[in-house]
C-alpha cells in the first residue's frame, strides 16, 4: 500500500511525464511545419515513450491500490529557433526528469517503501538513457552546424527511428 505522500508524488510524475510528451509533441510538431520529417519522427517516438512512462506509474499507482488524481498539463511552447535548440531545451527537461525520479526514490527510500524503490530503478536506468539520447543529438547538430547538406542526412538518419512499446505493467 503506498503512503499518501508518495501517491500525490506519484500522481505528480505521471502529470510530469504527460507533460514532456507534450513537450516533445509540440517540437514534432514544430519540425514537422519547417520541412523537418525526420526530426520530427525523433520527437514523436519520444512524445509516445513518454506517453508509456506515465503509464507505466499509472499501473503501478492502480496495482498498489491507491487513487489516480489526474492533474492539469501546461501549454507547452510552440516555436523554437533551430532543432538545436531544441534538443538543447529537451536535455535540459529531461535533467529536470532525472531530478526528479531521484527525488521520488528518496522518498520512498524515507518512506521504507521498498516496493516503489525497486519499481523506480527502471526510471532511473531509462533516464540515463534518455539524456544521453539527446546529448548525442545536440553533439550531431553542432557537427553539422550551419551545412545543410549534413542536416538533411541527419533528418533522414532520424526518420528511420520507430517507436517500441514498453510493456507498462512489467
Amino acid at each position: 500500500m503506498l503512503s499518501k505522500k508518495m501517491t500525490d508524488a506519484l500522481n505528480g510524475q505521471i502529470q510530469w511525464e504527460m507533460y514532456s510528451g507534450y513537450i516533445y509533441l509540440a517540437m514534432s510538431a514544430n519540425c514537422e511545419s519547417i520541412g523537418l520529417k525526420g526530426i520530427a519522427n525523433w520527437f514523436m517516438v519520444q512524445y509516445k515513450e513518454e506517453m508509456d512512462h506515465a503509464f507505466k506509474m499509472y499501473d503501478y499507482v492502480l496495482e498498489q491500490g491507491a487513487d489516480i488524481e489526474l492533474q492539469a498539463i501546461d501549454k507547452p511552447q510552440k516555436s523554437w529557433d533551430s532543432p538545436l535548440q531544441m534538443f538543447e531545451v529537451a536535455l535540459e527537461h529531461e535533467q529536470g526528469v532525472t531530478k526528479r525520479i531521484n527525488d521520488l526514490v528518496d522518498l520512498a527510500i524515507s518512506e521504507k517503501d521498498h516496493a516503489t524503490q525497486i519499481f523506480l530503478q527502471w526510471f532511473v536506468t531509462e533516464q540515463v538513457e534518455e539524456e544521453a539520447n539527446a546529448s548525442e543529438m545536440i553533439d550531431k547538430l553542432k557537427l553539422i552546424k550551419d551545412n545543410p547538406g549534413g542536416l538533411f542526412m541527419m533528418d533522414k538518419e532520424l526518420a528511420a527511428r520507430i517507436h517500441t512499446p514498453i510493456d507498462t505493467e512489467e
